[in-house]
């Protein structure tokens, strides 16, 4: 069975669970906050992989490190590395917040410019977004990039809104050189 198709049995099941406790906001946060430690700090991963330390050690370690988080949080932490599984988290949890948002009616996207947008500029942007995208709210991380020269870029789901200055003067270019064959 593929990585995909078991980190997203994983993100399913946890979403029901949370669905029933009614802790699907407080899941999400504390599964992000998993998937920063584990992005972040590289050697972890590495103890947590490495085959002298037994099963229990690990669990033990888990549970030391996220000992603030749930403990149905910890418990599948500690589930993916007993099965080695660990591989799949980023995608599971990206499986998960994902069903939350979709169950909540929320979407995240990302929005690179030149400059850093204002709050008025963001609340703008994030209820155009919301009406095009027919969710109830937008909530997107702004990523400054200059070299995109003007204009904006959206990415939300699988769709990309290239409005951007380097982007038009690129597809400019293609389609030159497109009839000069």
């Amino acid at each position: 069975m593929s990585e995909a198709v078991v980190a997203k049995r994983y993100a399913e099941a946890l979403f029901q669970l949370g669905e029933e406790k009614n802790l699907l906001d407080q899941y999400a946060e504390e599964f992000r906050t998993v998937q920063e430690v584990l992005q972040t700090h590289d050697e972890l991963l590495t103890y947590l992989q490495h085959p002298q330390m037994n099963k229990q050690q690990k669990k033990q370690f888990i549970q030391n490190i996220f000992k603030a988080l749930h403990r149905d949080i910890v418990h599948t932490i500690q589930l993916l590395v007993e099965r080695k599984r660990l591989n799949i988290a980023s995608s599971m949890i990206d499986h998960f917040i994902q069903l939350v948002n979709d169950a909540k009616g929320v979407a995240e996207a990302t929005v690179y410019s030149v400059r850093k947008l204002s709050d008025e500029e963001r609340e703008a942007l994030a209820g155009k977004m919301a009406k095009r995208f027919h969710k109830q709210s937008v909530t997107f991380h702004n990523v400054v990039d200059p070299s995109i020269i003007g204009g904006l870029k959206i990415h939300i789901g699988n769709t990309i809104i290239d409005g951007t200055i380097s982007g038009k003067l690129n597809r400019l270019k293609r389609n030159i050189s497109a009839t000069n064959k």
